[in-house]
């Protein structure tokens, strides 16, 4: 009798550990530098210009960006790095939510808006708003190109093209690094 109580008593806490355990705050780590996700907004302790709500311009300086981004993030969004074609976390899903810049959390890209353009990364037909994406021409690599910054901070996050589908016939194609995503059942 004593093994049966015990053993039903194993059997109810199991679920309430689970439960507990799947409440909890969910850490991302990456390049020591910690990003939460916490109903549908994103802080990131160690940057203080992030915010999934402020749309204020920033005017941050490159040294600054140096110490509070992780060095991947920096390399793409402060000196225009490319991450390599099909190595990205959202070049190939398909997940309902949201895209923010992954340097000042501007909100750049709803879901619905994301295609599937065999490039290796993550491309968009439309921005948020005429203010979440900014542009000037790119003329490195020896090509003329239209570079995507984030209108926030001006954080390169990719290039624009015109060979997208319609309604726009807009490709924008961004690193994934650039990017941070809250999916929409969060």
């Amino acid at each position: 009798m004593k093994t049966r109580n015990q053993l039903l008593s194993v059997l109810f806490l199991i679920p309430l550990f689970m439960f507990t355990a799947c409440a909890q705050t969910t850490k991302k780590e990456g390049n020591t530098k910690k990003t939460i996700t916490m109903k549908n907004t994103i802080k990131k302790p160690g940057n203080p210009y992030y915010s999934n709500t402020d749309t204020t311009k920033l005017n941050v300086s490159d040294a600054e960006w140096k110490k509070v981004l992780p060095e991947d993030v920096y390399e793409v969004t402060r000196n225009a790095d490319t991450e390599r074609p099909f190595t990205g976390k959202y070049w190939n899903t398909d997940d309902k939510g949201t895209y923010y810049c992954a340097a000042c959390g501007n909100k750049l890209f709803r879901s619905g808006a994301k295609f599937s353009s065999n490039c290796g990364w993550p491309s968009f037909f439309e921005q948020d708003n005429k203010n979440s994406v900014v542009y000037k021409t790119d003329n490195s690599l020896g090509m003329e190109r239209i570079e995507a910054l984030c209108g926030r901070c001006d954080g390169h996050l990719g290039h624009l093209f015109d060979d997208g589908p319609e309604p726009t016939k807009k490709r924008y194609c961004m690193n994934s690094i650039a990017l941070d995503f809250i999916p929409d059942n969060k």
